[in-house]
C-alpha cells in the first residue's frame, strides 16, 4: 500500500529518529566510566608517586575508565579539597576516590557526592567512622594498618638503638586525620612495651618545614632525647635538618614513614634509622579497583570495619 505524501513524511521522520537515538543510546552503552582520583598535597612525594601508579594503571586498562587526578597545594588545604571534590560533582564523575586531608571535615561533602550517585572510595587517611555512621554512609576504606606500621618502626627502632628510660620525641601529621592518630598510637606502643619515655608529641602537619621547626623545638626544649619519630618521611626529613643543625648527628636517631625516594639515601648512610613501606604506587590503585568493581556491581572484600587491608611494611639500612 502506498502511503500518501504525509504519511510517507511522517514514516520518514519516524525512522529518521530512530536511526539517531540508536546510535546514541549504544555510544551511552558503551561509556568508559570516569573514576576521580582526589588526593592530598602534591607537594608531597608520597602522593606524586600515588599519582603516577594511578596513571600507568590507567594507562593499561584505557578501555575500562577514564581517570581524573587532582591534589591540593598543602596538607592542611581541607576547604580547597572540598571544592575539588564539589567540582568532581558537578561534572558527574562516576567514582571518587579520596585521600582525605581531614578525616571529619570531608564527610559532608563526601555525603553529597554518595547522594548524587557517585561511588565513593577512601583511600590512605580514613574517614572517621563515627561521623560517617551519624550521616548514615558506607564508604570503604582501602588502605594499610597504620597503628601496625608505626609499631613495625618504633619496636626496630628501641631493639637496635635505644634502652629503656630514653626520652623520645614524636612528630605527628596533621593531628585531625585518622592516620596520623594511629601512626602515633603505634609509635607509643612500641615505646611503652620497652619502657621508653615519650616526653613530646607534636603536630609537623606532615610537611618538610614544619617538621623541621618542630623537631628544632623538640630538641632544644628536650636535650636529652635520643630519637624521633616521625610520622611521614617528608617530617623525617625536616627532623634530619633538625638534628645536624643542633649538632647531634648520629646522637639523635630519625625514624619516618612511607619509604618516598627521597629518604633513601638517609637509609642508607643512617641518617635515618627505618620506615615504613605502603606502597604508594599502588595505594590509589587498590581503590580504583575497589570502585571498578563497585561500578560493576560487585560487592568490594571488605572485613568486618569495611575496611580492604593493604600491605605495609618495615623497611631498613639496604
Amino acid at each position: 500500500m502506498k502511503l500518501p505524501f504525509a504519511g510517507r513524511l511522517l514514516a520518514v521522520a519516524v525512522l529518521s529518529s530512530l536511526s539517531l537515538a540508536m546510535p546514541l543510546s549504544q555510544a551511552q552503552a558503551d561509556e568508559k566510566p570516569k573514576v576521580a582520583l582526589v588526593m592530598k598535597s602534591l607537594a608531597n612525594e608520597f602522593f606524586l608517586t600515588m599519582e603516577d601508579g594511578a596513571k600507568a594503571y590507567q594507562k593499561e586498562h584505557a578501555s575500562e575508565f577514564d581517570l581524573v587526578s587532582n591534589g591540593i597545594k598543602d596538607e592542611t588545604d581541607s576547604a580547597n579539597q572540598i571544592r575539588i571534590v564539589e567540582q568532581m560533582i558537578v561534572s558527574k564523575v562516576n567514582a571518587l576516590v579520596i585521600a582525605p586531608a581531614d578525616s571529619k571535615a570531608l564527610v559532608p561533602v563526601v555525603k553529597k557526592a554518595v547522594d548524587a550517585g557517585i561511588t565513593v572510595i577512601n583511600i590512605d587517611n580514613r574517614l572517621d567512622p563515627e561521623v560517617l555512621k551519624s550521616k548514615n554512609l558506607n564508604v570503604p576504606f582501602v588502605g594499610p594498618d597504620n597503628r601496625k606500621g608505626a609499631r613495625l618502626v618504633g619496636e626496630y627502632l628501641a631493639k637496635e638503638k635505644l634502652k629503656a628510660g630514653d626520652e623520645v620525641g614524636i612528630i605527628e601529621g596533621v593531628s585531625t586525620t585518622t592516620n596520623a592518630q594511629q601512626r602515633t598510637a603505634g609509635f607509643k606502643d612500641a615505646m611503652e612495651a620497652a619502657q621508653m619515655k615519650v616526653v613530646s608529641v607534636q603536630s609537623g602537619d606532615w610537611e618538610i618545614a614544619k617538621g623541621n621547626a618542630v623537631a628544632a623545638s623538640m630538641l632544644n626544649a628536650n636535650p636529652d632525647i635520643k630519637a624521633l619519630l616521625a610520622g611521614n618521611d617528608s617530617m623525617a626529613l625536616g627532623a634530619v635538618s633538625a638534628v645536624r643543625a643542633a649538632g647531634k648527628a648520629g646522637q639523635v636517631q630519625v625514624v619516618g614513614y612511607d619509604n618516598i625516594n627521597a629518604i633513601k639515601p638517609m637509609l642508607k648512610d643512617g641518617r635515618v634509622l627505618a620506615t615504613a613501606d605502603q606502597y604508594a604506587a599502588k595505594q590509589a590503585v587498590f581503590g580504583i579497583e575497589a570502585a571498578l568493581k563497585v561500578l560493576k556491581g560487585e560487592k568490594p572484600n571488605v572485613d568486618a570495619d569495611n575496611v580492604i587491608q593493604t600491605p605495609v611494611e618495615l623497611v631498613t639500612q639496604p
